[in-house]
């Protein structure tokens, strides 16, 4: 009788586990063979950057008709197929309800700000984390590609972490003491980031769709942009280069919303900060994030953050569709961010 409770036990416990797993929320190329699609044709869609048979629904005919070989009757045959894989019509906010249900946070390493995050960073849609130099936008995306690997119980999602940075303030060492502090092996921890320094805007751009190659092979849970606006800064200068700047910079957050929705994962993006010219120097904060309503439309949720005493850091929740408004305090240690000090 007891062996047999512990069996049971045991099959729980095994079951609940499997019920933490994280579900695969994009569909592979291959599955395209079965539907009639050529291995050529595949191979094609893959050449020119699409490796998910969702990035094919979300792509416009007139964007699939640029891949070389693809005529425009293939294309269109390639779209009735794909719906018929990828639901894109209406549901019931109830169903919805029960999709977002299945989100994962990440926890930030802070209970303040986790509890202020009501969990910590969402999978599945764009953070924004702007503030001046010194407020921890590098230090809490250095926690975060360690703690999205942990198991979901423990705040994290079971996946790896892409990495690109375009200020050259990456620092693996910094990795390696945050692994230690969560209990986790360092080696194996360095091992899950994937990580590329962009040299210009374009090759931040390029990055992205390298990014999408790799996440459609193995398990991703975050991808970390710091900054997304410094290289688009120096690249395009003056007001006569301002609409064509923010047209780049649109196409760039325009794909990194299409990996969070196709994969399912956080995309976490730092932002500089500008003198406001219109706010008094007296204010309460003269400062405002760069990037225009562009940036703003863009990001789900936007996180301000700025200096406290010390070693603390205030984080604000600027704009959410769910998040009240409000503010919390947490410190940036040698191991990452952690809860404020007093």
């Amino acid at each position: 009788m007891e062996e047999a409770y512990y069996q049971d036990n045991a099959q729980e416990e095994q079951q609940g586990e499997e019920s933490m797993e994280i579900a695969v929320t994009y569909q592979s190329l291959d599955i395209l063979q079965d539907h009639g699609v050529a291995v050529n044709d595949i191979q094609k869609l893959n050449d020119a950057g699409f490796h998910t048979v969702e990035s094919i629904a979300h792509a416009t005919v007139r964007k699939l008709s640029d891949v070389r070989g693809l005529s425009e009757a293939k294309v269109l045959k390639l779209k009735d197929i794909v719906k018929t894989l990828v639901p894109m019509d209406f549901k019931t906010a109830a169903d919805a309800l029960e999709d977002r249900k299945a989100l994962v946070t990440l926890t930030t390493g802070s209970t303040e700000l986790d509890k202020l995050l009501e969990g910590g960073i969402e999978t599945g849609s764009l953070t924004e984390v702007f503030g001046e130099f010194r407020t921890g936008k590098t230090a809490l995306c250095h926690t975060l590609c360690v703690t999205c690997q942990m198991p979901v119980s423990d705040g994290g999602a079971e996946g790896k972490a892409i990495y690109i940075d375009t200020e050259g303030t990456f620092r693996p060492a910094r990795l390696q003491a945050i692994a230690e502090r969560f209990g986790m092996d360092p080696s194996v921890a360095l091992e899950n980031v994937a990580y590329a320094r962009a040299h210009n805007s374009e090759h931040q751009m390029e990055l992205l769709k390298m990014a999408a190659a790799i996440m459609s092979q193995d398990r991703y849970a975050l991808i970390v942009v710091d900054s997304a606006t410094a290289l688009y800064r120096t690249d395009y200068s003056g007001r006569g280069e301002l609409s064509e700047r923010q047209m780049h910079l649109a196409q760039f957050l325009r794909q990194l919303t299409r990996l969070a929705e196709e994969f399912g994962v956080a995309v976490f993006m730092t932002n500089q900060v500008v003198a406001n010219p219109d706010g008094m120097s007296f204010a309460k904060d003269s400062t405002k994030p760069i990037g225009g309503n562009i940036v703003a439309h863009a990001s789900t949720t936007r996180l301000r953050l700025r200096k406290g005493r010390g070693d603390n850091r205030i984080c604000t929740v600027y704009d959410s569709p769910t998040l009240p408004e409000a503010d919390c305090q947490f410190a940036i240690g040698p191991s990452g961010i952690c809860d404020a000090t007093e």
